[in-house]
């Protein structure tokens, strides 16, 4: 009688054991073919970057789950082939043109794969077929980019910061520009000496006017000379050269007079262009650097752009552009009403 409760007790042992063993990978195949209950069928798409896609995570097609992800294979180094499993009935719905992106169900949800509709093709996707795909951004390109933005952008500060200092100081050619009084001085009476030089060159003109006026053309040489319309028309064409000529000789007079004075006295940004060349490489690689962080920054905002996290934001950013554009436009057309 022991023997026989004994051997019933193992016998049921071995029963609960088995029966556990079973509901256990019977939950794990229900968990991991959460379709295995509908018809499927299957299609492809490659990335170059899965992002953590794991094998069992949803597909959505227009944000409602029509399959999950049945393989991930490793093709080479830069292709990575997924292939899901797709309910039959959604065949109709799904086109050839659709394409496949990667995203995240949350904020902090698992990976899916995002199926958006065509607009092209109207011929419906096939067992079998192989989808285009589009890797989006991952977070953690997007903030090495920011990262290398901002050392760029602390570059770029500390370079401005020593320019302005150098301004502020009087260092440095456009520093001496300035805060040289001597050579605005110099300015002021270049303009005051072109101010003379014009009044000087109308007055010797309506004096030569008046002579003209008096010549007796009919019995003079003069009068000859001017009476022939050839003559005259030379003659106009020297006065008028003339005096233009005698403007931009004395404006190139009193310039050369002044550049030589600063350049004897050892002043003026002349003098301190030709003597300081440490200056203009600094010069140069400082707008070097500029260039380049504008255009790293130009990248980075234009990646920031194509970012589902930024996408709302510059589009709000457009809009409100647009609105300011058209207000001035209209306030330019009823201006000129």
């Amino acid at each position: 009688m022991m023997t026989k409760s004994t051997s019933k007790k193992i016998q049921l042992g071995i029963f609960v054991v088995l029966a556990s063993v079973f509901l256990v990978i019977a939950a794990y195949m229900i968990g991991n073919n959460q379709d295995m209950f509908s018809k499927t069928f299957s299609i492809n798409t490659v990335f170059s970057n899965v992002n953590g896609l794991q094998i069992g995570n949803n597909v959505r097609f227009s944000g409602i789950n029509v399959g999950t992800v049945k393989a991930i294979e490793m093709e080479n180094d830069t292709t990575i082939r997924v292939r899901m499993s797709i309910e039959e009935k959604m065949q109709s719905h799904i086109k050839k043109d659709a394409i496949a992106t990667i995203g995240s169900d949350g904020l902090v949800g698992n990976m899916i794969i995002n199926i958006i509709p065509g607009k092209d093709s109207e011929e419906s996707i096939q067992a079998g077929d192989e989808i285009v795909s589009y890797s989006r951004i991952g977070t953690e390109d997007m903030l090495s980019t920011l990262s290398v933005t901002n050392e760029n952008a602390a570059i770029l500060t500390a370079d401005l910061l020593k320019v302005t200092q150098s301004l502020t100081r009087g260092k440095g050619t456009m520093g001496r520009l300035l805060n040289d009084t001597v050579m605005a001085n110099d300015l002021q009476q270049t303009i005051l000496n072109l101010k003379h030089a014009s009044s000087e060159a109308n007055s010797a003109i309506k004096e030569l006017n008046d002579i003209i006026k008096e010549i007796n053309f009919k019995e003079s040489i003069a009068g000859v000379l001017l009476s022939d319309s050839i003559t005259g028309e030379k003659v106009q064409s020297i006065v008028s050269n003339l005096e233009t000529s005698s403007v931009e000789i004395d404006k190139m007079s009193k310039s050369l007079n002044s550049i030589v004075t600063d350049m004897k006295d050892g002043h003026g940004a002349v003098n301190y262009l030709s003597k300081d060349t440490t200056l203009v490489g600094q010069l140069g690689r400082t707008m070097q650097n500029i260039e380049e962080g504008t255009a790293r920054f130009n990248e980075n905002m234009e990646a920031l752009k194509h970012n589902f996290l930024f996408r709302r934001y510059f589009r709000k950013l457009e809009k409100e552009q647009k609105k300011k554009e058209k207000v001035k436009i209209d306030q330019v057309k009823g201006g000129h009403e």
